[in-house]
């Protein structure tokens, strides 16, 4: 991030810590308010693209060369969580998406665990949420899933399985209730 009058006043409107070695790149007409983004590790980045909102969420990577990518035109609710850790790892949120309340968009779980030969039992796995996705308040979004373009993720929801392209899914773990839908916002 170079330094100008618009990152100083996006540093005093948000919590950014990164260790060097790390890249925030935010879009000049996006708006990003009272976020707190944690970029640890190396060779990690956060983009947001272009015209995108993000009020009150929190942005978190820890390890080499991982990313979150929100791309252009999203709307990102309050209290949303977005974790990726380890190697390798990424979290995309493609164009024209809209995250309501306190969605979790997770690639890594919090904490390792191995099996009694000592071998690890979950790994991290990159999350990829397609164009015009709707994930509605509350939903969480594990690792290894992709959301397909123009879905609909109910309230409450996790998926812990990939979804397909324009379909609503529901529930705990989410399940495909309907297909071939559009959404508007």
């Amino acid at each position: 991030m170079k330094i100008s009058l618009k990152n100083i006043i996006f540093r005093i409107r948000n919590k950014v810590r990164m260790d060097k070695n790390n890249f925030l790149e935010v879009a000049n007409n996006s708006k990003v308010v009272a976020c707190h983004i944690s970029i640890k590790g190396k060779n990690n980045k956060v983009f947001i693209g272009e015209n995108t909102k993000i009020r009150d969420s929190k942005i978190e990577i820890s390890g080499e060369n991982c990313s979150v990518s929100i791309l252009n035109n999203c709307v990102i609710g309050h209290g949303c969580y977005f974790v990726a850790k380890e190697s390798n790892v990424n979290i995309e949120i493609g164009n024209g998406c809209m995250l309501s309340r306190n969605v979790n968009v997770m690639a890594s779980d919090g904490h390792a665990i191995f099996d009694d030969n000592h071998e690890r039992v979950n790994h991290s796995n990159s999350v990829k949420i397609g164009d015009g996705v709707w994930l509605a308040d509350n939903v969480t979004i594990l690792k290894g899933v992709s959301v397909g373009e123009g879905s609909v993720v109910g309230i409450n929801s996790t998926l812990s399985k990939s979804i397909p392209i324009h379909c609503v899914a529901v529930g705990n773990p989410a399940k495909v209730v309907r297909e071939s839908v559009n959404w508007e916002y």
